[in-house]
């Protein structure tokens, strides 16, 4: 499981057939990109630079970049079963430090 901390982020409304896109940057380079395709359709399978949402998705996402920090890019695998998108926190809930033992 990949989890990279998303630093900054561009967003590209193309015009004509091209899906809306939030690029995804850490440390100043490219790390991924966000497509948002269609409502309704079934969504590509997700890849190491892409994840797919639908339309109706964007605005949420973009809300949660701009007033969420830090924001995290988790990328687990392509296929069923695996879970990836944007979230706030570096770990899973529940995968914090070792309880302290006296």
């Amino acid at each position: 499981m990949a989890i990279t901390q998303i630093d900054d982020y561009e967003v590209m409304y193309s015009a004509n057939t091209f899906p809306r896109r939030i690029w995804l940057k850490s440390q100043g380079e490219y790390v991924g990109q966000l497509v948002f395709e269609a409502n309704g359709i079934s969504l590509s399978p997700d890849t190491e630079g892409s994840l797919y949402y639908h339309l109706d998705d964007f605005h949420n996402v973009l809300d949660m970049l701009r007033n969420e920090k830090p924001m995290y890019l988790l990328f687990s695998g392509s296929g069923p079963g695996f879970e990836n998108g944007v979230k706030t926190t570096a770990e899973p809930i529940g995968e914090g430090e070792a309880p302290i033992v006296d």
